[in-house]
């Protein structure tokens, strides 16, 4: 059985579990879902999934816990990541603020990318927005946008592999090697496929 594990530190923890079920079942693929909370509960891992959140708090956390270096070795062990607004913000190796510029937050930065926090604007200006991810075919994924990132840059191993046809200078997706970084909330929609695509992913 692959283990699956869901930072629980803050965000939607809940909403990612039950998406990997359902994805779990679609792909016939068995999972255990693991909600990590301390450095032992790393242990075995094939993939984890980073919520969304406020990605200052959420990184903070991660450090008073003695998580941050833990979470960066299973990473370069080839574990399997995705990354969901905040927590694209926390895989990457640079991140800013749209208003306040460089943040000096702690970061896992696993992933060649570069995020600019509250890129779109603030809660009021959330939105929904369909997104052409050619990696999961022709269908549009149904992205959810709340207070969202952006990706500004991806070097590297990194390559930005979606964007919004009226914001195409940044990426509101990205991989690297196995690990996934994502600006929307796919654990808000009814679409799997980005679940899937991290448990087939972690299957590797």
């Amino acid at each position: 059985m692959t283990r699956v594990g869901v930072l629980a530190l803050q965000g939607g923890v809940a909403e990612h579990v039950y998406m990997l079920r359902r994805a779990s079942e679609q792909a016939g693929i068995p999972v255990d879902i693991v909600l990590v909370k301390r450095r032992e509960q790393l242990s075995d891992l094939a993939a984890i999934v980073v919520p969304g959140g406020e990605s200052t708090t959420i990184g903070k956390l991660m450090q008073r816990l003695g998580l941050i270096q833990p979470l960066q070795a299973l990473l370069e062990d080839g574990a399997a990541a995705m990354g969901t607004c905040a927590g694209a913000a926390i895989m990457a190796s640079v991140v800013k603020d749209r208003v306040v510029g460089e943040t000096n937050q702690p970061l896992l930065a696993v992933m060649d990318i570069e995020v600019v926090r509250n890129y779109f604007g603030r809660q009021r200006e959330s939105f929904e927005a369909p997104v052409e991810i050619p990696v999961l075919g022709e269908k549009p994924f149904p992205g959810v946008f709340i207070r969202a990132p952006a990706i500004v840059r991806a070097w590297g191993g990194a390559k930005i592999i979606a964007r919004l046809s009226w914001a195409s200078n940044v990426g509101v997706a990205a991989v690297q090697d196995n690990k996934i970084a994502l600006a929307f909330h796919p654990e808000l929609t009814s679409d799997t496929r980005l679940h899937k695509m991290l448990i087939e992913l972690a299957k590797r």
